[in-house]
């Protein structure tokens, strides 16, 4: 792992219909004030990239995953889906991500992120939301990698926070500790960088709700 080179600005936006996610959100990132934070629907931003917390296999049959895919056509899914069997031999671990052209204008991209195994899990007790955060900035650093500044702005929704049943304050502090972490350092893989989470996070798994905001220790370089 190294220290993150100075990259292009890239626009943030974190938005979500439920009312208790948003107002956790402004408390965890209030020292991140590059953050855009709104109450609404994901389909209303007009960015580069939304993210779409899903399961391993890529079904979009619940949650943000199935007002997406209603939005933008069944399609979606089966690219979502070919994505992970090509890339990950068809179950996309927590952790990692698929990145695939969405088929609209509006976003260009749609980045598919495992929150759960399964398509209805409790992860309220994991790290799960951090994984997911973090690996959706690494999709967004592996498409800019590939086609430099194909993503300037991307929209986040709160993860695990409904179907996971991840408690709005915790689901916030874990998205900022995904940011924070990404943001810090750059990786070179998902197993890297889900290795980096789970080593240095591990111990503060089984917090309680009130838990405070996790910053991951800076690893000394070289």
């Amino acid at each position: 792992m190294t220290v993150k080179p100075v990259p292009q600005p890239l626009r943030v936006v974190l938005v979500d219909v439920n009312a208790k996610v948003v107002q956790s959100w402004l408390a965890a990132f209030a020292d991140t004030p590059e953050i855009e934070i709104h109450k609404g629907s994901l389909l209303n931003e007009h960015v580069d990239a939304w993210v779409s917390p899903t399961n391993a296999q890529g079904r979009m049959d619940g949650g943000v995953d199935k007002v997406i895919k209603n939005h933008l056509g069944a399609g979606i899914q089966l690219r979502v889906q070919r994505a992970i069997k090509d890339r990950f031999g068809g179950s996309l671990p927590v952790g990692s991500a698929v990145c695939v052209p969405s088929g609209a204008t509006n976003p260009k991209f749609l980045i598919s992120t495992p929150t759960m195994v399964a398509s209805a899990q409790d992860v309220s007790q994991t790290l799960n939301v951090a994984l997911a955060c973090a690996a959706a900035f690494q999709a967004v650093h592996m498409q800019n990698a590939a086609q430099p500044g194909s993503i300037r702005s991307v929209a986040l929704v709160g993860m695990g926070a409904e179907t996971g049943q991840v408690h709005p304050r915790v689901c916030a502090n874990l998205m900022w500790t995904g940011y924070t972490l990404f943001n810090d350092h750059c990786f070179t893989s998902y197993d890297e960088l889900r290795a980096t989470i789970l080593e240095q996070l591990g111990a503060v798994e089984s917090r309680p709700e009130e838990r405070v905001r996790i910053k991951p220790p800076v690893t000394p370089q070289s």
